[in-house]
Formats: structure tokens, sequence, C-alpha cells
């Protein structure tokens, strides 16, 4: 039963949001879309109630998200509690045996199941992953150097070696929204933590998706005075890195969205994910609320 009647200008804008989108449900439906989620909108109520309605909103007009999430804090707040120490290099967590218990205890379980159960709560149909099931991603361990060309040891973090896709299409024909854990395991059977940022990347490069779409903590890629750029190709992002605009953990996620583009999708978007129904907005509107990098510029 209705509680109140809309005004004219009120009606006028919500019709004008609704038929907005027309356009952009008519071209994404039936088309892959994957979605990194992680940082703020992981952790405040508010983004992870929008976000999970925004996942189930696009299953439910025919688009196909793949979610596949990170859990950095979650990881941090454990260590804490257990007194485990853990650096970064490059954004990138340094991995040891103990450490790659409690992150795969993490993002395997509490985390991954947190999601799955908020998807579902808003009337999706969510399964859990990590890259260990059916051997969903087959991992290596990552190589990295310092700036001097040295080898850094990072312990077990891995990269993607491949994806079965088998998997995850089986899944979305089956009507079914999946939540993948970056975790992988290589031809020996060691675990592996990958950072999600590059997971999202591969999976989204091996699936042909027809967007990416990786949710962070600030308002996009920034240039040295804090502004926001808005698109970027290739070569911009390289001159970034080369630079120093580009660093730190922005690195891993820009060379994710970067992989992705170069890999043949058309575009990777960095996304603020401290914005309420961010994944809608970037989607189903010219604005959008990041920075999108596009195969030609």
């Amino acid at each position: 039963m209705q509680n109140k009647s809309l005004t004219l200008d009120e009606a006028k804008h919500i019709s004008e949001v609704i038929t907005t989108a027309l356009p952009y449900i008519q071209k994404y439906k039936d088309k892959l879309i994957v979605v990194k989620y992680g940082g703020n909108a992981m952790t405040d109520p508010v983004l992870e109630s929008s976000f999970a309605r925004d996942i189930v909103l696009l299953k439910t007009v025919g688009i196909h998200p793949v979610v596949v999430h990170g859990g950095g804090p979650q990881v941090d707040d454990l260590l804490g509690k257990l007194n485990q120490e853990s650096d970064r290099i490059d954004g990138m967590r340094v991995t040891d045996k103990a450490t790659m218990e409690v992150v795969e205890m993490v993002l395997g379980g509490s985390v991954n199941k947190s999601i799955v159960n908020l998807i579902n709560k808003h009337g999706g149909k969510a399964i859990g992953l990590t890259g260990k099931d059916a051997n969903l991603i087959t991992a290596a361990k990552l190589v990295m150097n310092d700036k001097n060309g040295n080898p850094i040891d990072l312990g077990f973090v891995g990269e993607v070696a491949n994806i079965n896709t088998d998997v995850i299409n089986m899944l979305i024909h089956s009507d079914f929204i999946p939540v993948i854990a970056p975790l992988g395991v290589d031809e020996a059977g060691e675990t592996y933590n990958i950072n999600a940022d590059l997971v999202a990347s591969r999976v989204a490069e091996f699936l042909n998706a027809e967007r990416l779409l990786l949710l962070t903590n600030i308002k996009g890629v920034l240039d040295k005075q804090g502004n926001v750029l808005t698109t970027l190709s290739p070569i911009d992002v390289d001159n970034l890195i080369s630079d120093g605009t580009i660093s730190g953990g922005m690195i891993p996620k820009i060379a994710g969205a970067l992989d992705a583009v170069k890999a043949g999708l058309r575009s990777a978007t960095i996304v603020d994910g401290r914005v309420p129904h961010a994944c809608l907005l970037e989607i189903f509107t010219d604005e959008g609320v990041g920075t999108q990098i596009l195969r030609q510029s």
C-alpha cells in the first residue's frame, strides 16, 4: 500500500533515473562483468548493503556479475590479535607459512561466507569459492625484483597461471553468482595468497568479460595535484608509474587493470567504492565514479 504520493518533481527525477538505465541494461544484457570487492565497501554496513543490492540487481536484469573479493583489513585484524607481524612491499603482503594459514582462514572462510550471505540476504543466489575449489585458480610463485634488479622473496605470494573457466561458466548459466576468494594452488598442491585485483583482472581476461570494475578507497587515479584522471590509456599508465605518480598499494590495482586491457578487454575501471551503489553508477550512467583505462585513448 502507498504511504504517500510523489510530487511532480520527485516523479520526474525517479522516472529519468529509471529510463536512463534502459540503454545500458540492453547493452550489457547477457554480458559478464567482473567486480573486485574490497576496501571501505567491505567494512561499512551501508556500503556492504548497497554493494550486495547492486550485484543482485545486475543479475536480475540479465547481466552476469562475478565477484572477486579482497580482505586485507580483516587479515590485518586477525594477525594483530595473534601478535603476528606482516610487512608489505609495493602493496603485496609478505606471506610466510603462519601468515598464509591466517590468510586462508580469513579470505576462504569468514570473509567469503559473509559476502555470500549478504548477497543471498538481498535475494541473490551466491556461491562461495576459493581458487582451490576444482582447481579454479592455478597459481605460480610470484617473482619480484627490487629497483636494483635483486629478487624479493614474498613467501607464499602467487600469481595466476590459469583460470578454470568451466567452473565459473557452469555457475553463471545455473543462475548463480560466483564469489571468489583470491587463493590459488600450484601443481604441487601448495597454497598461495594472490592479490585480489590481479585475480579479478585475470578472471576477466580468461572469461572475456565485458567490463572489469576494481573497487578502491580513493576517488580513482590521481595526478600530482590530487585531481582525478577520469580516462587513461595504457601509455598514460606506464608514464604515471615511471614518474612515481602511481605508487605503493595502487600499483597492483592499476597493474591488474592494465593487464586486463592489454589482454583484450575494452576497458577496466578503478571505482570509488566509498560511494553508495558505485557499481550501478559506473555501469548505468555516462559519468561513473573513478578512472577508466581504455584499450585506446
